[in-house]
Formats: structure tokens, sequence, C-alpha cells
């Protein structure tokens, strides 16, 4: 196989679990019964695969092309949104029931942090500004030429991102703290990145179970209910055992078995999809209301999967329309 094409199908397959890992937020959304198996990897698993892009070396062109990538889009969707939320978004549902501020929502905007107090327009978004800090953690380690003082001042940061939560009910501006535990399912994406590639299918298959094994076995024994967004890690040796296994499996799933290719669709516009998939379940309550006079919601199992997909399928013209007309909104930057 030349080069070449072995770099496709690595895509291909990375960019399924990536997919993956974007329905399993907004099927997460939703309230499954299965939500707190769902909270145990599906953000680590977003960092790991993150970090398996991570650029070999930075400069500052490489940082101001990850800025223009992530910070843009995120202050665009992040202004529209609550733009439309204090025009109407406020006056409907929980948001009049809470009576939320609106000032406090707009320094949400810049904050990045904070709950519905703070982010009820667009709580999903919290991730991008997040990842970004992620992304400039990573760069200013990897810029340490000593190997021993990286992995050193690499845990000291990971271990700070956990304590903070135990110490201090402060939540850091765009989830500093939580970015700091992030980095170290990022880095392990990034060292295990070419492994995983070589791996043989029949070894990925055996690694893939051995994985799912420990991710259920850790999420099982792990006492609270896991909530990256809100740093909440039960057990943090369980937390980063569960989502760094179910990080590995899932990928490794997607390397095995590489058909889903709708999914790669999905992982090559998650931006898109974490701005807008929770007005799209707005629109459907909405449609269900003046059609059918459905005021209060009560989803099956069932429904509730066939709810994402539907999430999901709306959420596909805007993806066509937002990269043929403004492919900033997507994170789509040209290169220099």
């Amino acid at each position: 196989m030349s080069a070449r094409k072995h770099m496709q199908k690595r895509i291909t397959w990375i960019d399924q679990a990536r997919g993956f890992s974007i329905f399993l937020v907004v099927y997460g959304h939703n309230f499954p019964t299965n939500e707190p198996y769902i909270y145990s990897f599906h953000v680590p698993l977003f960092f790991f695969i993150a970090g398996m892009f991570h650029p070999k070396k930075i400069d500052f062109a490489v940082l101001k092309r990850r800025a223009k990538m992530l910070l843009i889009p995120y202050f665009i969707w992040a202004v529209a949104l609550f733009l439309f939320w204090w025009a109407l978004g406020r006056n409907y549902g929980n948001s009049i029931e809470l009576n939320l501020s609106p000032l406090k929502n707009f320094i949400g905007v810049f904050y990045a942090q904070g709950g519905s107090d703070y982010m009820d327009w667009g709580i999903p978004l919290w991730f991008i500004p997040c990842i970004f800090l992620v992304f400039v953690l990573r760069a200013i380690t990897q810029k340490i030429s000593n190997k021993f003082i990286e992995h050193l001042l690499l845990l000291v940061i990971f271990t700070i991102g956990f304590a903070w939560p135990r110490f201090f009910e402060i939540h850091l501006p765009w989830s500093l703290d939580v970015a700091a535990v992030a980095l170290g399912f990022y880095v392990a994406g990034e060292v295990l990145k070419n492994y995983m590639i070589e791996l043989s299918k029949m070894r990925s298959a055996y690694f893939f179970l051995f994985a799912l094994i420990i991710n259920i076995m850790a999420f099982y024994y792990n006492p609270e209910k896991v909530d990256m967004y809100r740093s909440i890690y039960g057990n943090e040796v369980l937390f980063f055992v569960s989502g760094f296994a179910g990080s590995i499996a899932f990928v490794l799933f997607f390397k095995i078995v590489p058909v889903f290719a709708f999914l790669s669709y999905l992982g090559r516009h998650t931006i898109v999809l974490l701005a807008t998939h929770i007005r799209m379940l707005t629109v459907i309550k909405m449609i269900a209301f003046f059609i059918f006079g459905v005021t209060v919601f009560n989803f099956t199992e069932a429904e509730k999967l066939l709810l994402s997909a539907a999430q999901v399928i709306m959420v596909i013209p805007i993806i066509w329309f937002v990269n043929k007309y403004a492919p900033i909104l997507d994170g789509k930057v040209k290169k220099n």
C-alpha cells in the first residue's frame, strides 16, 4: 500500500471515531439511560483523537492558525447564539423558569464556563476554547528540550487539573482546569498514534477487547457519574483509566470495522454540530407543539436515539451552507 493510500485510510477511520464521539455528544444531551457510561469516555475520546493530530513542530504561525480555526468560529457562533437566546430563547422553556441574567450570559460568551447561568445559549461550545488551551499547554511543554523536565511538567499540569476542583469551587475561564486534565488524554493520543496505526487488524481486535473491558470495569467501580465540563470525576484514577481505555477501544473499533462512512463526514464537521444540535432539538419540539399540540416531552429510549439521529440529519444542510459560504464557521482556514 502506498503512503498516500495509507494516510487516506488512516484519516478515514480516525474521522469515523471522531464522528462517533460527536454523535455521542448529541445523544448524551438527550439524557438516555446509558448517559453515565457515555460520559465516562466520550469527551476524553475527543481529546485523545485531537492529540493524534498534534503538530510535530510548533511556531507562532502554527499557533495563529490554530487560533483562527478554533477561536474565530467559537466567538461567531457564541455571539450569534447569545443574540438568538436574548431575543427569543430566554422567553421559553427552562430559560424562563430559571429567570436567567442576560448580562451573565453575555459575560459567558467570553468566560466560556458556568453552565446555564452563563451559557444557557449554548453550553456545548465550552469545548472549543478548552481544546485550544489544551493545544497551547502542549505547545508550551513541547518546547522544553529536556525530556525529563517536559514529562514532569506534563504530570504537574495534569495533577493540578484534578486538584483544582477539590480545593476551589471556581470554574476557571475557558475551562482551564479541565484543559489541564484533558492534556493527559491529548498527549496519550499523540504518543500512541503511530503505534495504533501500525497495529494489525488481529492485534487491534485483541487490544480493543482488552481496552473495552478495562473501560467498563473502571466505569462500573467509579462511585460518581463523570462530567468533565463540571470537573466531576469521582475517583480520579478510575476516571482516567476508564476514559483512556475507552478512547483506545473505540478508536481501534473503527480501525477494525472502518465501514461507517457517514460518521467520517460528521467527524470533519464537529464545530457546526457542537454549535447547532441543541437548536435542532428546539426546532423539533416547536414542530411537535404547533402540529401536534405536544407540550410535555417524555421520550422513550428508542425515541431518544432516533431524536439524536434526526438532530444530526437536520444539521447537515447547515454544514453544507457553512462550508460553501462561510467555512471559517466550521474551522476551515486556508493554508498560507
